[in-house]
């Protein structure tokens, strides 16, 4: 009886050895891993499309340049391709800014001409900058305007009291001097606030009034609190120059203004307007051998901001879906469902790209598995939600218990989670109830550093990171495709709001912008 009780026990032992085996060595995800870590494309990838194409705003040559590479890309692995036109954008080359200042003394300042601002002349824009002053009310402002803007540069930004990240004062200043800083700076704000308020404008509204008033030009700063950093969008005036000064250039040239010095600069900013342009998402598929009709969706924005290369917003997310897909078409070449993966035009200007596809494509939508997207930095993924999804625990989990245990342990899932209400390309997609989810990462100091800067460049790329995002794309997509059983779509009751005392709703698709930045 014994023998009998050894010899099962024995047998049972070796068949869950032979199961956890199997399981470790199921061929596709080893082969995954394996080219991941040791035939990674992530740096030629990277470079060609951050410092070869450079930015990717909407509208711009590199923008088109950029979905032509793709395509190209996507057919050099063996991968059908194309480029969906969606909408209408205006058109718009960067060209050389030079921003230097010319009296009292000359020295050349760090900046750079806003997005869809129009160019100046070859010899650019001189004159003398002035400073928005503090007034008791509009009428006082008004009054000013009419008397001290014309032929002006008129610098619209508040002077930063200090250049250092917060971070850097909690290092090295005393408790007291850091607190007096903040303070000030607290007071500062409020100040600068309440006088715009008084003045009768807000930061998006003064541009147009300052330009009907004959200034020769703005100039901005937008720090973005840490050293050398600026956030870079897009202009507001539409016949003079907009540029951004980094905050040091900016500082210098506001405490000369102050100070009586009557400081002039020259602007030289010779970009090109090209009209009308097309706006595309490209797409790329591994059509399904079993499920053709049913999708697992690879999401990621191909577009970026232009104050550097968009390394992190979102070239880094565009780098693991691509790798993710040549990946799977090497070693998962007849997927079960459909394996998409889209590159969506205008994220930035509000989801445009895949709000467009949602709309377009119901029958896919409708279809789809699961989305994965990635956008919000350079980091290893960290974070997963269900997104709201009552059941996203039973699928997900099973996915996730694939990966590798050391990219595993380091993602903190919430389940069911909440639906997104903007934010990234995701959100488009779980407004139609398709169960799309965000491969959430570390930040790298992201917000600060990188996000929308002007130091979002490929050295800010943390490529060991972006492998295991790769490995970790991968083998999610290879699990919903291989799955047997449909994903639910069941939503969860979602929580009370706690400014509305009611339920929350879930989110109602939005329908995109086709044509953008153009006069009516």
């Amino acid at each position: 009886m014994k023998q009998i009780f050894a010899l099962c026990l024995a047998f049972s032992l070796f068949s869950i050895q032979l199961i956890a085996q199997k399981k470790e060595q199921d061929p596709i995800i080893s082969k995954i891993i394996n080219e991941a870590n040791e035939n990674s494309q992530l740096e030629p990838l990277g470079h060609h499309l951050m410092d070869v194409i450079g930015p990717r705003l909407v509208g711009s040559p590199q923008m088109e340049n950029a979905h032509n590479w793709a395509i190209e890309k996507y057919k050099q692995w063996g991968i059908s391709a194309r480029n969906e036109k969606w909408g209408e954008w205006r058109g718009w080359d960067r060209g050389i800014t030079h921003i230097d200042m010319v009296y009292p003394r000359t020295q050349s300042l760090r900046g750079t001409q806003l997005a869809w601002n129009p160019s100046t002349s070859k010899e650019g824009v001189t004159a003398e900058l002035v400073v928005l002053p503090t007034v008791k009310d509009s009428l006082e402002f008004s009054k000013w305007l009419k008397k001290n803007v014309k032929g002006k540069l008129v610098m619209i930004s508040m002077e930063q009291p200090t250049g250092r990240p917060d971070s850097n004062w909690e290092e090295f200043a005393t408790e007291k001097s850091f607190q007096k800083m903040k303070d000030n700076r607290d007071a500062q704000t409020k100040e600068w606030r309440a006088n715009f308020r008084r003045m009768g404008y807000t930061s998006r509204t003064l541009p147009a009034a300052l330009e009907d008033a004959g200034a020769a030009g703005l100039v901005a700063s937008y720090w973005s609190r840490g050293f050398g950093v600026n956030k870079i969008f897009s202009a507001r005036t539409k016949k003079i120059p907009t540029v951004d000064l980094e905050l040091e250039d900016y500082g210098m040239l506001y405490r000369m203004v102050a100070s009586g010095q009557k400081p002039k600069i020259n602007i030289v900013a010779l970009s090109k307007e090209l009209g009308t342009v097309p706006t595309f998402n490209t797409i790329a598929e591994i059509k399904g051998s079993e499920k053709p009709e049913e999708y697992v969706i690879l999401s990621a924005h191909f577009d970026s901001w232009d104050g550097a290369t968009g390394a992190t917003d979102n070239g880094t997310g565009t780098l693991v879906m691509m790798e993710a897909m040549r990946i799977l078409k090497k070693f998962y070449p007849n997927p079960k469902r459909t394996i998409l993966v889209g590159h969506w035009g205008s994220e930035e200007q509000g989801l445009n790209g895949s709000r467009a596809f949602v709309e377009d494509h119901p029958e896919i939508v409708d279809k789809t598995q699961a989305l994965f997207n990635q956008d919000n930095g350079t980091g290893r993924v960290v974070r997963l939600s269900g997104a709201g999804f009552l059941h996203s625990y039973d699928y997900l989990s099973r996915w996730l218990n694939a990966v590798p245990k050391e990219i595993r342990d380091e993602i903190e899932t919430t389940f069911p989670g909440a639906p997104a209400r903007g934010g990234s390309d995701y959100a488009s997609f779980q407004a139609a109830g398709a169960p799309g989810f965000s491969l959430s990462s570390l930040s790298w100091s992201y917000w600060d550093y990188t996000w929308h800067t002007n130091r979002d460049t490929y050295d800010k790329i943390v490529f060991d990171d972006l492998t295991n995002n790769v490995i970790l794309t991968a083998i999610l997509a290879y699990k919903a495709s291989e799955d047997p059983e449909t994903t639910s779509r069941v939503k969860s009751v979602l929580p009370i709001d706690r400014r509305t005392g009611e339920p929350r709703v879930w989110p109602s698709p939005r329908s995109p912008t086709r044509s953008g930045g153009l006069d009516k």
